[in-house]
């Protein structure tokens, strides 16, 4: 079998390389926001970054859902906090421009008659929003559909009751390392007896299997009696990652701040949210986070080590990194070829 190495340090520390990504991977890709359920009711709205793109998604008192960047047109403010909430008017906080729920400029305050303002020059900039299977998703200007993108996840989780899971939970968790080394941190069980040493010892490290398909990589491993998850664990093309655990799942979306810095957005989705499960639900998200916490530091380390210069790329294991091969082949198509789909 061909042997494979490492991406090149360069790519993870260079801010250029990020600005390119930005370009031809995150912003030409369809993006988890959330579950669906946060946009259900006229008004709710979700906004969210993308790689430093401001995103919103709002439902209209239509019925409509309509995703739009979110930057005022007048001078580039942000119009809402992250996070999801209830509007009527959106309304920019720096010079109160107001916007219906369709884009629409509805008002632009104090500007003057000489030149006039004319409202229907300046609506908002639209994006792409599609949902599937409880899940929002957002693209700023996609390549291919979200199915399309989804790939062989479609499948992967055909049998698995995710519509059935109410969203119970969210949390953030943010690091001084590059969005890339968190991924092929993630998209790799080999790291596991030497990170998580509680982890491997409820799982049959022997027996853990990562395969890499069309948009998504999967592993596995065999449970013991006391691991809260169902022992597969997924990641999806390009940035974010489903996990099951007994009665419910998490998601994740890895995204950048910065070169050097990352931040993941964690929900949690039960399919038991009545108040007598409520501990044993903080339970499992606090168990999941944790697992997650272990993993700062050593992508920390990793990071400051390309950032020096003294790493030069090193082999890649057939056996348990052929979800990192997988990764980084697409990371490398994206930034060869600006006109290659990512």
């Amino acid at each position: 079998m061909e042997q494979f190495f490492n991406l090149d340090p360069s790519l993870y520390v260079h801010p250029d390389v990020l600005d390119a990504e930005r370009r031809r991977i995150f912003w030409r890709s369809w993006q988890l926001l959330g579950p669906a359920s946060d946009v259900t009711e006229p008004g709710r709205y979700v906004a969210a970054d993308v790689a430093g793109l401001g995103v919103i998604a709002i439902r209209g008192r239509d019925g409509a859902l309509r995703g739009f960047r979110n930057v005022c047109r007048h001078r580039g403010a942000r119009l809402l906090p992250q996070g999801k909430g209830q509007c009527g008017l959106i309304v920019c906080p720096y010079h109160k421009w107001s916007y219906s729920d369709t884009g629409a400029l509805v008002q632009a305050p104090w500007f003057g008659k000489d030149p006039a303002i004319i409202p229907e020059d300046w609506p908002l900039e639209e994006i792409h929003l599609d949902t599937w299977r409880g899940l929002l998703f957002a693209a700023v200007d996609p390549v291919e559909s979200l199915l399309d993108q989804l790939g062989d996840t479609v499948a992967e989780l055909a049998g698995e009751p995710l519509e059935s899971y109410t969203a119970a939970g969210t949390a953030k968790v943010e690091f001084d390392a590059n969005w890339k080394i968190y991924t092929d941190n993630f998209v790799e069980g080999y790291h596991i007896p030497g990170t998580h040493p509680s982890f491997y010892a409820a799982i049959d490290f022997e027996a853990f299997s990562t395969t890499a398909h069309d948009g998504l990589v999967r592993m596995t491993a065999p449970p013991k009696d006391d691991l809260f998850y169902r022992g597969k664990w997924l990641w999806m093309w390009p940035n974010w990652t489903l996990s099951l655990f007994d009665g419910g799942m998490n998601t994740s979306r890895i995204n950048p701040l910065g070169v050097d810095r990352t931040e993941q957005r964690y929900d949690f989705y039960f399919a038991d949210t009545s108040p007598e499960t409520e501990a044993a639900r903080k339970k499992t998200i606090e168990s999941n986070l944790a697992v997650v916490r272990e993993d700062i530091d050593i992508c920390a380390d990793t990071h400051r080590n390309y950032a020096a210069g003294s790493y030069t790329p090193g082999p890649l294991s057939a056996r348990h990194e052929l979800g990192v091969h997988y990764f980084q082949e697409r990371v490398r198509v994206a930034l060869d070829d600006g006109s290659a789909p990512v």
